[in-house]
């Protein structure tokens, strides 16, 4: 006599899939791929609030000082963004790598998500002034004079936080 296996979760769902890890018999509605195999959404959970216990390294002085080098040295990018022109395009992103490398060591490579969206913020908190200054004393038209700093601003802002949060981008 053969036994029908069904879904934990769906009792009306015939199933062969099963969890790798605990072994429960899934459907593929409740499956969820891992680099290891199939796992229910239980293990899956189980397993995420390990690695978030693992993820938040950060002590508290990296929330102050990460930040407040990041604005320093994109500031002082972004004033010498005013000089470089088109060359700006090529230089930005290294910038943003460069500053990401000297903050990820800063820290010994602590890690949390809010150090990574306090590190986001300050890239764009360090680049703002020299546009904001422009705005205010050259008024509209300084505008052509604005490209620079804001192209800038947004390609050492992304290069910077994809560096820093470790986001890898694969084609």
């Amino acid at each position: 006599m053969e036994t029908k296996t069904t879904c934990y979760i769906h009792p009306q769902r015939e199933t062969t899939l099963r969890c790798n890890r605990c072994d429960q018999p899934i459907c593929t509605e409740c499956a969820v791929l891992t680099p290891t195999g199939y796992r229910c959404k239980n293990c899956v959970k189980s397993q995420q609030k390990v690695f978030e216990k693992n993820f938040n390294n950060a002590n508290s002085s990296d929330y102050i000082l990460a930040p407040l080098v990041t604005v320093i040295l994109t500031g002082l990018g972004s004033l010498l963004s005013m000089f470089l022109g088109f060359y700006i395009i090529l230089l930005a992103p290294a910038a943003g790598w460069f500053i990401s490398e000297i903050v990820r060591r800063m820290v010994k490579n602590r890690r949390s998500r809010l150090l990574y969206r306090l590190v986001g913020a300050s890239f764009i908190l360090g680049s703002l002034p020299l546009p904001l200054f422009f705005l205010l004393f050259f008024g509209l038209g300084g505008l052509s004079a604005l490209i620079w700093p804001v192209v800038y601003a947004v390609l050492v802002t992304v290069a910077g936080y994809s560096r820093f949060s470790g986001i890898v981008l694969r084609v």
